[in-house]
């Protein structure tokens, strides 16, 4: 049927009674979205299975005032009004044919959000007016979804802003900090910032608060360059959620990808958000920090056939999503959300480069982590890395320019892709991060695969041409246990999610060290911060581009929630009082941070080969030893149980020159590593590599801080769990 014939009758006003909008102009189709000049706003909506768009625009009493687009280009309808600035609500009714079947859902009954709106306002109250079926019918009989009542969403639904694009951005400049001089560090926009007590209460939890003076201090001291936002794009609470008392904290239910999600701004008037996250932006930029965002465009908040009808399916469904070939009524999904952009029409491939290009250029980010990155590059079935999307990132001269990592798995068939990605891409090293936690709880048959992900992943990104910084390398992050929990569970506990303790990851790679959660038990508690060094000292020494997961430095746990993702509460937050409680594991950081900061050796820009550095020489620029001292044999390499291990770095031999293209000369290090529940002699190499050497940073301190001089031939003990990094010194 026709959903034209059953348009919701509820204008007060007519476009020719309203001397305000008396004058209506053809406008433009291109850009999309609504775009304020200065002196008009040009409003703009691509739909190519509309019969008739109206533009809705809402007064502050809720009154609304609607306009036909009738000026129509390439299904893209648009006009421009000389009196709307910015600050005003509006909203888009498309009305066409309302045939599940056929994969069309048009009611225009719906006000239907700007997928190119820059700023939200209100909220979504779920109920009847939101869906386009009879929920009562669909609840006893789930098929029966086919006919929309033609409830009205108006003052049950959000509403988009026309902003003001204006900005005095002053000397704001990109730093561009090379990959391999980048430390990440995720975080939460209100997970960081709600409990610190030096931002005041009005700023907690907002843009604001991020760019505050005392988290500038703490990210500066942990020598971070990038700061990785979980996502900031406008995203809905899920009515399941919100029935359970819960919300969706970690925001990846999005629908507005040009849009900063206004609650987290402290300023709230209706389109305010954008100025205060681009003055964020440039307040994390005077302190020489990049903004990294990670964006979900891989599916959106409307769900699947029973979700709620707010921009996408009632404005385009076919072309916006994937279908099902076999029955239009259903939603492909490989992101377990419930549905699946349609990645390969070229509308919805213009609005992901669109929104990736307005943050570069509009909002001066620096680069983008890419939730669930596999779907995007999916092509009818298979991942396919050359997928037109990839394609289009490749050519664009904006978008290639920035940082961009994928975290290159989904959830369908074949969806894990880490090593897989193109050149310009880095990835998030799921095998590093199993690696790691394998090699500290103690399985076996893990040396070989420690050393390669400890020297940067060459057999995953050598031949694609790419460097070690294209292996962004984490333990722990937003998904998953927190490095505390790590370490001190080996079951999830995510019982407080409402979900039976069903929801998150069985198999964790976690080892609680002897007790299940908390203990008074001081050698569990010794053991458990020991871990916790052990794993940032290893991040932190290993090729490729590290990332600290917010509040690890501080020992944050979540009680063994390792899917925090409805958890908008103090479970999730950082917890500001762990700064003094833990201030050895902060110290600790601060001091593995500047230890790879000041050394190049940890941190080059090409793999290295383990060749002599010189004809004739024996020295190279990488030697793996046995803690007898001795080259690795292939015998010592398929040791099942070898847990000991020390490498030597060369800092002579760094072939890569550096910005100015002087010659980079390093110290060279010895690092020691024992895994083993047991103490291990390790004799120092002979005097080829050096002669004496000095303890630079010792995990069995609670601080790091080590001093010792050890001579070339000398037996030094190493206790179990623990590394041992030391600096040539003569």
């Amino acid at each position: 049927m026709s959903s034209t014939e059953n348009a919701p009758d509820t204008a007060e006003t007519a476009v020719d009674t309203s001397p305000a909008l008396s004058r209506v102009w053809p406008g433009s189709a291109f850009p999309l979205g609504a775009t304020y000049d200065g002196a008009g706003t040009n409003f703009s909506l691509f739909s190519e299975v509309a019969e008739k768009v109206e533009l809705c625009l809402i007064a502050d009493d809720g009154v609304e005032t609607r306009i036909n687009l009738d000026e129509v280009d390439g299904y893209i309808w648009h006009c421009y009004l000389p009196s709307i600035t910015p600050g005003q609500r509006y909203g888009f009714r498309v009305h066409g044919p309302f045939d599940p079947a056929a994969g069309h859902r048009c009611d225009p009954s719906k006000l239907l959000l700007d997928p190119y709106g820059k700023s939200f306002d209100g909220d979504f109250e779920f109920g009847q007016a939101l869906f386009s079926y009879d929920l009562a019918a669909a609840a006893e009989d789930p098929s029966q979804t086919g006919i929309p009542p033609m409830v009205d969403s108006l003052g049950h639904t959000m509403t988009s802003v026309v902003i003001n694009p204006f900005f005095d951005w002053a000397s704001d400049r990109a730093p561009n900090t090379p990959y391999h001089e980048t430390i990440i560090y995720e975080a939460h926009v209100k997970g960081m910032t709600q409990t610190h007590p030096g931002i005041p209460q009005e700023l907690r939890g907002t843009y604001a608060g991020l760019a505050h003076p005392v988290i500038i201090d703490h990210l500066k001291s942990l020598n971070v360059t990038a700061i990785e936002l979980m996502p900031v794009h406008q995203f809905m609470h899920d009515h399941r959620l919100l029935d359970l008392g819960l919300r969706n904290y970690w925001g990846y239910n999005t629908f507005g990808f040009l849009a900063p999600h206004y609650q987290y701004a402290s300023n709230r008037k209706p389109g305010a958000a954008v100025a205060e996250f681009k003055t964020m932006v440039r307040t994390l930029h005077e302190a020489d920090i990049e903004v990294i965002l990670d964006v979900v465009y891989n599916h959106t908040a409307e769900g699947n056939h029973l979700g709620p009808t707010i921009n996408f399916r009632g404005i385009d469904n076919a072309h916006y999503y994937r279908l099902v070939d076999e029955d239009l009524r259903f939603y492909k999904d490989f992101t377990g959300t419930g549905n699946s952009l349609n990645a390969r029409h070229p509308h919805t491939l213009q609005l992901i480069m669109d929104s990736l290009r307005y943050w570069v250029l509009e909002m001066h980010v620096d680069g983008f982590r890419f939730d669930l990155a596999a779907t995007l590059a999916r092509e009818l079935h298979d991942v396919d890395r050359l997928s037109a999307f990839f394609d289009l990132v490749q050519q664009d001269p904006v978008v290639s320019q920035v940082k961009l990592i994928a975290e290159p798995w989904d959830v369908g068939e074949g969806g894990y892709q880490v090593g897989n990605f193109p050149g310009l891409w880095t990835e998030w090293n799921g095998k590093y991060r199993d690696t790691v936690r394998d090699y500290w709880r103690g399985e076996p048959a893990t040396l070989g695969e420690f050393a390669s992900r400890l020297t940067g992943s060459s057999d995953l990104y050598e031949a694609t041409g790419r460097r070690p910084s294209a292996s962004i390398n984490f333990v722990t992050a937003h998904d998953g246990f927190t490095l505390a929990d790590l370490v001190s569970y080996n079951e999830k506990h995510n019982e407080a999610n409402g979900e039976d303790n069903k929801d998150g990851e069985s198999y964790n790679r976690s080892w609680n060290c002897g007790v299940e959660g908390p203990t008074d038990d001081p050698s569990i508690v010794e053991l458990r911060y020991r871990q916790m060094r052990n794993i940032m000292a290893t991040l932190m020494v290993s090729q490729g581009t590290p990332m600290i997961a917010h509040g690890d430095e501080i020992g944050r746990t979540q009680l063994g929630n390792n899917n925090v993702y409805c958890q908008d509460s103090a479970l999730s937050w950082m917890d500001w009082s762990l700064v003094e409680k833990n201030s050895d594991l902060l110290t600790f950081t601060r001091t593995v941070t500047s230890l790879r900061k000041k050394h190049p050796v940890f941190r080059r820009r090409r793999f290295l080969k383990g060749q002599p550095i010189r004809s004739g020489a024996e020295v190279r620029d990488i030697a793996w030893l046995t803690p007898a001292g001795q080259e690795m044999t292939a015998q010592d390499w398929d040791n099942d149980f070898g847990k000991s291990i020390a490498v030597f770095l060369n800092g002579q031999a760094l072939p890569e020159p550096d910005r100015r293209g002087e010659r980079v000369v390093d110290d060279s290090f010895l690092l020691c590593f024992n895994a083993h529940d047991h103490e291990v002699n390790f004799l120092m190499p002979h005097d080829d590599y050096a002669q004496e050497w000095t303890v630079e940073l010792d995990t069995t301190s609670p601080t790091g801080a080590a001093e010792r001089v050890v001579k070339d031939g000398e037996e030094i003990a190493l206790p179990a769990r623990s590394v041992l990094i030391l600096r040539k010194t003569q």
